[in-house]
């Protein structure tokens, strides 16, 4: 999956938020077709990459082999965007599956009626969820009990770093919690005059994945209280991440600098990203960098791990962010137990997500599939696995106005970091204040 920043979400959030207006739908409208007949159903997905593809459509191949009644249409390179406007709609010509990168969305999603509550076909089919996902991947798949889709792969976001790097430094091992970050980070910097020949670490905001959401999993947090009200004010593990990322980006030459120098790097999905070229020589990214970095030809060897975590939570040390793709169908869909047969294809078979998830290199999304001798992969893969499957691990809370309170947190952390905010605890406050009014807005 590769649309899983923040920042690449700020124009789904806008989609998103006339969906709850638009779209409305249950599973009872739609579901009165017969599995069994021969019908033709659309599926919309947002992979564009030519071996992403491949896999899509290798793995409709195997469902249209085992429901010869059931004929894909295959459409790719769906952003949400897109997928907003096909289910405002609705029409023929629609889709009735559908796929989104932005989990985050979930609660939009779902509180709408832009995706169809999947219980009654859940239900039909006898699935035992728990039985079947990892407990976080079913958090991001519903909200406030309903649940409008299923995980389909996995992203598991770790620590790359550059092991030649490392041992010119004299650095034996990777740092395991975020004091021995900001000593290795330093460590690795090489200065260059008024810049860098290499950066240590990038943790600016803007950094790639260096977002707030992906930082928060090395500290044990809470976005929410029990009242539904932004925590990031009380939480103190909030305050303690953005003090401790300004220290960083301190002490690695100032936002100034770090800036400057990151217009130097390459493009985050390319070739010339900073990490394969050698400009960093850590990263935090998700289990689809280390294919990347590969293919992109990087010179030197690569090394994984997971993120440090807090100092005083040395023992968690393993967890990690996760997020993924989520399917499901599209309310204005005449063919929903049709469509249903390929949700439940695609993400309760086995051999189906195993396949799927060696041919986009993403990690599996079930628990068969994450123990199946069959999966191919690096042996430095097995550390996203481990992450998937670490009981601490987690993702960002669903809300019913999706991404928008991440969003708003993010643009926070951009002001913070550069130092246009000087009291935190009153910057969190009215940031908290700000989350607060757009959720009760939003309901």
């Amino acid at each position: 999956m590769r649309t899983s920043r923040l920042t690449s979400t700020a124009v789904a959030v806008a989609a998103i938020s006339v969906l709850a207006t638009a779209c409305t739908g249950s599973s009872e409208a739609g579901a009165s077709d017969d599995p069994n007949a021969k019908t033709t159903i659309n599926f919309w997905h947002g992979w564009s990459a030519p071996a992403e593809v491949k896999a899509v459509q290798d793995n409709i191949d195997r469902f249209e082999k085992a429901h010869p009644n059931i004929t894909v249409k295959v459409s790719g390179n769906i952003n949400d965007d897109k997928l907003n406007q096909a289910l405002r709609a609705g029409g023929s010509d629609g889709p009735d599956v559908v796929s989104s990168f932005t989990t985050a969305n979930v609660g939009k999603f779902c509180s709408s009626g832009a995706f169809t509550d999947l219980k009654p076909f859940i239900e039909k089919s006898k699935l035992d969820l728990e039985k079947t996902f990892p407990k976080v991947l079913l958090d991001y798949t519903q909200f406030e009990g309903k649940r409008c889709a299923l995980p389909l792969l996995t992203d598991a976001y770790g620590l790359y770093y550059n092991k030649d790097a490392f041992e010119k430094a004299g650095i034996t091992a990777p740092p395991k919690t975020m004091s021995e970050l900001t000593e290795v980070a330093k460590k690795l910097t090489v200065k260059k005059g008024d810049t860098y020949q290499q950066l240590g670490f990038m943790p600016n905001f803007h950094g790639y994945e260096t977002v707030v959401s992906h930082y928060m999993p090395s500290w044990e947090h809470a976005y929410f209280d029990e009242n539904g009200k932004s925590n990031i004010a009380k939480d103190p593990a909030f305050a303690k991440m953005f003090t401790y990322q300004k220290k960083l980006v301190d002490s690695l030459g100032g936002y100034t600098k770090l800036e400057k120098y990151r217009g130097t790097f390459g493009d985050e999905w390319g070739a010339k990203h900073p990490f394969h070229t050698g400009q960093v020589a850590m990263q935090l990214d998700g289990e689809w960098r280390l294919g990347m970095a590969e293919d992109a030809g990087a010179d030197f060897e690569i090394g994984v791990a997971p993120m440090p975590v807090a100092d005083d939570e040395a023992d968690s040390y393993g967890k990690g962010y996760l997020s993924g793709t989520i399917v499901g169908i599209a309310p204005a869909s005449k063919k929903q137990n049709a469509a249903w047969e390929l949700v439940k294809f695609m993400t309760t078979d086995t051999e189906a997500v195993v396949n799927f998830s060696n041919g986009i290199r993403n990690v599996p999304s079930t628990l068969e599939a994450l123990k199946s001798p069959d999966l191919k992969f690096d042996p430095r893969f097995k550390t996203f696995l481990d992450i998937a499957q670490h009981p601490e691990s987690s993702t960002s809370d669903g809300a019913v106005n999706g991404a928008t309170y991440q969003l708003t947190l993010q643009d926070f952390g951009y002001q913070y970091e550069k130092g246009a905010v000087k009291d935190l605890q009153a910057g969190l406050e009215k940031t908290a204040r700000q989350i607060d009014t757009d959720i009760a807005k939003a309901k």
